[in-house]
């Protein structure tokens, strides 16, 4: 039986809150009409196939031969100005209201089932919360997010990879986490849903690792590590409650 977390850190997505199918191109539409100078009036098919061929130049030079998982990030913010100032789009908004423009209208996200009553059961027994996820968007636009979709939750902390340049699993960002907590890793769960990045990288760093499954689609890679399960977040309320 596990010891009792005095926190657990979550993954974002299919963990705390699962997203519709990306679709880029709506993203791109929402910028575009924004937008107060866009002089050759480029469409967002256009504008999605410069962004396809940047990722994959990006994907070359920060992975090489391994296309499973980049070790490093780079920011959306980043990303979009060198598409939009490529064709010389301008706009008015920040670079932080165009990447919340954008994702909210890419990606609209839902919270996953029974991950308010998780979260209300976290902070009743004291157990601290936090966000440590993969992603471009950077943390404050995270965290705006999780205001609209989580507003009553208790993140002591929310890490975007983006930045802080280390992804999982690279043991960087666990160990950026436990520095914000002030906490050793056996003191910590780590709750996400990527075999690798969040599994065997939580376990690598020390913590106790939570595979969370209820949303992930492909289940033919499995952890190479010791793990508990949860297809519910009622699951985890019961490991603690009897822990």
């Amino acid at each position: 039986m596990e010891k009792k977390p005095e926190m657990i850190l979550f993954d974002y997505g299919e963990t705390l809150i699962t997203e519709d199918k990306f679709n880029p191109e709506r993203g791109n539409q929402a910028l575009l009409e924004i937008a107060v100078r866009n002089p050759y009036k480029v469409t967002p098919r256009q504008v999605q196939e410069l962004a396809d061929s940047l990722g994959k130049d990006l994907g070359d030079a920060m992975l090489g031969k391994d296309r499973n998982h980049k070790p490093l990030d780079v920011t959306h913010q980043a990303f979009n100005r060198y598409l939009y100032e490529y064709f010389e789009v301008e706009f008015n908004e920040s670079a932080d209201y165009l990447e919340w423009m954008f994702w909210n209208n890419a990606a609209p996200g839902h919270p996953t089932k029974n991950i308010g009553k998780l979260l209300s059961f976290l902070q009743d027994s004291g157990i601290r919360t936090a966000v440590v996820s993969n992603m471009m968007n950077t943390s404050k636009s995270l965290s705006r997010r999780l205001e609209e979709l989580l507003p009553e939750h208790h993140f002591e902390f929310i890490i975007a990879s983006s930045d802080y340049m280390f992804r999982k699993p690279h043991p960087r960002i666990f160990e950026m986490a436990l520095a914000k907590a002030k906490l050793s890793p056996d003191k910590v769960w780590f709750c996400g849903d990527n075999p690798v990045c969040d599994i065997e990288g939580a376990y690598r760093a020390g913590m106790t690792p939570v595979w969370y499954t209820a949303y992930l689609k492909d289940k033919s890679e499995v952890p190479a590590v010791t793990y508990l399960p949860a297809v519910d977040w009622e699951d985890v309320i019961a490991m603690i409650t009897q822990s």
